[in-house]
């Protein structure tokens, strides 16, 4: 059987065929102009929700840094990936020593036992009440035979007393003596009379004991001085607030200026520094507004120094030049974070980056991200390189400087050769405003100066040093919050710098403080050299916080 096919031929007109070509034509626009507009509309949709991630990101960090913790940590599942140990190593980087306290196990964590003996709270040689307590001799008589009671036994009770600072008033009178025989000889008596202790302030009735009280109520204790007027105010002691910051601020001038210049020069022969500053508000400072931002500088010493220093300087602005200025004299090492002032500085200032802050942003930039997200996210692998470092460094700490350069080359040189290769690699694949791309722009930008600790043993791989002594500030900022005056900026930065430097030297900072304002008034009468024999290297043991303290010194003993 044979089969064939049609086909039907369909004929049109050539007006016709020109209307159909004409509308295939109109189509094939209609379509490219849909395909454009999809097409745009993705890209507007991409960038919107890339601004949405941006935002998301911007919130968790703010929520983090309300709520968060202070310092970053990389979870165990992080740490993993580079087989590492990590228990927030900056705790240890400067040979914190472990804790003593008894541990006990609650559900999933450990608690420290709080102790009930106050033997094991107060110092020893802390002055001991005793209050005995006997039965009345009419009740000395046994209920069952009527037979004397006799004393078998005691028990103690002991109990920390306290109560509030006193107060009082010290007169100091001094005899006017004359010579009665020259007297009746000559006429003329010859008179002599009681050498006076020079006066801490001429013309005020402020001791070095109250200044001494004041400062470290303000500067240690962080308690502002309206606070501490209302607290004597309660006791009857009408001492105004004017008059306490006139005193402190006289007393910084005139005794503790020459003892923060000295300071000052022996910190600039240092070869390793820490900088580091934070913004003050200063209410009355002439052609600025009441809301300008000031701000506090902070210089000090490195682990390698023999004494610990730590300098306050109060500026008016942020500029390069006042480091500069301050730091004249000095050549050397200085640890800082990324702040460009301090790479502006001359060439004999070699700036070494901060490796916390480098960790800091990748810390952030996990945060962003969902639980779920973080384990193989590259936010948690640039944290584990830093965190790597860190571990590296805590394993060096006792080493020598000399032994310290060399483990850095051999060990940690590679990890950092990865972390650059990897962070190049990462750059090209991340959006630069994402948390991400802020931490690897970060890393690349400063990336010169924080590979420069691997030069010199005694640098550090971090400013956490600096940043641990400007906190004092920032939690005394939080209670006084501003400064009335420049004067009175510069005040506290000089007491703010001998407190600090006597409690890193493990002085206690109120006596330390009260040596000083007792004895400078006399030294100054008959040595020029009397700040540096005031210094706290000069501090006489007594003083030392870590020594057992009569908390009753003795007059004598602080003179």
């Amino acid at each position: 059987m044979q089969t064939s096919s049609t086909v039907e031929m369909v004929t049109i007109s050539r007006a016709e065929y020109e209307r159909l070509q004409q509308e295939k034509a109109r189509n094939a626009k209609l379509e490219a102009k849909l395909a454009a507009r999809e097409q745009e509309q993705a890209q507007v949709i991409t960038s919107l929700s890339l601004q949405n991630e941006w935002l998301l990101e911007q919130l968790k960090l703010s929520k983090k840094k309300l709520f968060g913790r202070s310092s970053e940590q990389a979870e165990q599942m992080v740490m993993d990936q580079l087989s590492l140990t990590y228990n927030e190593l900056e705790a240890y980087a400067f040979g914190t020593k472990a804790a003593t306290e008894k541990q006990i196990t609650v559900k999933a964590h450990e608690r420290k036992r709080q102790s009930g003996n106050v033997l094991d709270v107060v110092p020893e040689g802390t002055p001991t009440e005793v209050v005995e307590h006997r039965l009345p001799e009419n009740e000395l008589t046994c209920s069952a035979c009527g037979s004397k009671l006799v004393e078998i036994g005691k028990e103690v009770h002991r109990s920390l007393m306290m109560k509030p600072a006193k107060f009082w008033v010290c007169e100091d009178v001094y005899y006017t003596y004359a010579c009665k025989n020259c007297e009746q000889e000559t006429g003329e008596a010859n008179i002599v009379k009681a050498a006076k202790e020079p006066a801490l302030l001429p013309g005020s009735f402020a001791s070095a004991e109250a200044v001494a009280y004041l400062a470290t109520q303000k500067f240690v204790m962080y308690s502002p001085l309206y606070r501490l007027q209302q607290e004597f105010n309660r006791q009857g002691l009408r001492l105004s607030r004017q008059t306490m910051a006139n005193w402190l601020l006289n007393t910084s001038e005139k005794w503790l200026r020459p003892i923060y210049d000295t300071l000052r020069e022996q910190l600039c022969k240092e070869p390793v520094l820490h900088a580091d500053e934070t913004t003050l508000q200063v209410l009355k400072e002439p052609g600025r507004s009441s809301t300008s931002k000031s701000y506090m500088w902070l210089y000090r010493t490195s682990g390698c120094a023999k004494q610990a220093i730590v300098l306050y300087e109060y500026q008016p602005t942020r500029k390069a030049e006042h480091a500069e200025a301050f730091l004249q004299g000095f050549s050397g090492w200085l640890h800082a974070d990324g702040y460009q002032g301090y790479h502006r500085l001359p060439g004999n200032i070699r700036v070494v980056g901060c490796w916390a802050h480098a960790r800091r942003k990748f810390d952030e930039a996990l945060g962003t991200l969902p639980q779920e997200k973080r384990k193989d996210s590259p936010a948690a692998m640039g944290e584990c390189y830093c965190s790597q470092l860190f571990k590296l460094e805590q394993e060096f700490a006792e080493l020598t400087p000399e032994e310290r350069y060399e483990k850095r080359l051999e060990q940690e040189k590679p990890v950092l050769d990865a972390l650059l290769s990897w962070a190049n690699e990462m750059q090209a694949k991340t959006a630069p405003k994402s948390a991400l791309g802020k931490a690897i722009y970060y890393l690349l930008e400063q990336w010169s100066y924080l590979t420069r600790y691997l030069e010199d043993g005694r640098l550090e791989l971090s400013n956490n040093r600096a940043e641990r002594s400007i906190k004092p500030f920032v939690m005394g900022r939080k209670n006084w919050l501003f400064a009335n005056t420049p004067g009175g900026a510069q005040a506290s930065s000089m007491i703010y710098s001998l407190m600090e430097t006597a409690k890193e030297n493990d002085l206690d900072p109120y006596r330390y403080l009260l040596w000083v304002l007792r004895n400078a008034p006399g030294l100054s009468k008959t040595d020029e050299a009397w700040a540096e024999k005031l210094l706290p290297a000069n501090a006489p043991e007594v003083l030392y916080a870590s020594k057992i303290i009569d908390r009753h010194l003795d007059e004598q003993q602080l003179r």
